[in-house]
């Protein structure tokens, strides 16, 4: 998505990219970084803040505003309801299973992280 976000691919590749995404990136809770299940933290099931932004920055930039819309939607859902239920924002979210918590990597999923508030604020401003 990082072509996209910086206006380097060319509508055809563009088209590419969003195909792949919209098959097999996309969950119901956003977009999982990969599609490689390693139990490590950057991989599938979670998605990541700031890689939602660059997807979706990205796909506007191409003029592709129903995905990048869909995006933001489900991962500001998954975001709230997490929220809902923990009144924490965290570092990375189950984009797959979004009411299961997410997990794997070196570290315990931390809480409180400042890119999920400013993707979240981004996402859904105040009127």
């Amino acid at each position: 998505m990082f072509p996209l976000y910086c206006q380097l691919a060319t509508p055809a590749q563009a088209q590419r990219v969003v195909q792949q995404i919209a098959e097999k990136f996309l969950q119901p809770g956003g977009l999982v970084t990969t599609l490689n299940t390693s139990h490590e933290q950057w991989d599938c099931p979670n998605g990541w803040a700031p890689l939602q932004w660059v997807a979706i920055q990205g796909l506007r930039n191409y003029q592709f505003h129903s995905l990048a819309n869909e995006i933001a939607q489900r991962f500001s859902q998954t975001v709230t309801d997490t929220y809902q239920v923990t009144g924490k924002f965290l570092e990375k979210y189950n984009v797959v299973e979004p009411t299961v918590r997410a997990t794997g990597g070196e570290y315990v999923n931390q809480e409180g992280f400042g890119w999920t508030n400013g993707v979240l604020r981004a996402l859904c401003p105040l009127s």
